[in-house]
């Protein structure tokens, strides 16, 4: 074999190289080995007593938010949708800085009548779960995938592109990670900006 072939043999060599491990970071990179949150009952809810789960869905939403009771209805149907397919869900209550929300714009315009299904909150005692999974929008899903002896985060982001109509969702980022995970396939996106109010930090 030729140097000349010997070289480009190496440099596709490095480059799948490059792209494999590119991608394993971002489907994958971090792990988190668990966490507790507590529920209405004050009793604590683990991360690890879910390890039997396909996956994972930690959602920090806050119910005085405009984007989160827009997204009531519509996280409500996935917990139940996802739930009957091995899924969990967990819906952790956020404190949110009223003064800066950040891509609101007008507020006026996001005032929701209806505030949709009631989700079943828990608390996440000094935002340890929001800052361990880096959190800052409420509404936000992390996606964890039970992964040897803890949880690889698959996804970070919205949970679709239309926050304000849901009739208009054109790319549905939550439920494509997850229909990719459940079918054994590479998530695809790993991360999209959050649209909502802004997580406040104590």
């Amino acid at each position: 074999m030729s140097f000349r072939r010997i070289s480009i043999v190496a440099a596709v060599a490095l480059l799948l190289c490059t792209v494999a491990v590119g991608t394993a970071r971002a489907q994958g990179g971090r792990s988190v080995a668990d966490f507790s949150l507590k529920n209405a009952s004050n009793a604590e809810v683990a991360l690890k007593s879910y390890a039997g789960s396909k996956a994972v869905v930690v959602v920090f939403i806050n119910p005085t938010c405009a984007f989160s009771k827009l997204y009531q209805n519509r996280l409500s149907a996935l917990s139940a949708e996802y739930g009957a397919k091995g899924v969990q869900f967990l819906f952790v209550n956020a404190p949110i800085n009223l003064e800066a929300s950040a891509d609101t714009g007008d507020a006026e315009k996001l005032k929701v009548k209806a505030t949709g299904a009631d989700l079943p909150l828990l608390t996440d005692e000094g935002q340890k779960v929001s800052n361990l999974l880096g959190a800052t929008k409420t509404p936000e899903a992390v996606v964890l995938q039970p992964a040897g002896d803890g949880f690889a985060v698959r996804y970070k982001g919205a949970i679709d592109d239309n926050p304000q109509v849901e009739a208009y969702v054109k790319e549905k980022y939550l439920e494509q990670a997850l229909n990719n995970l459940l079918a054994g396939r590479p998530v695809g996106v790993a991360d999209k900006r959050a649209a909502g109010c802004l997580i406040k930090k104590f």
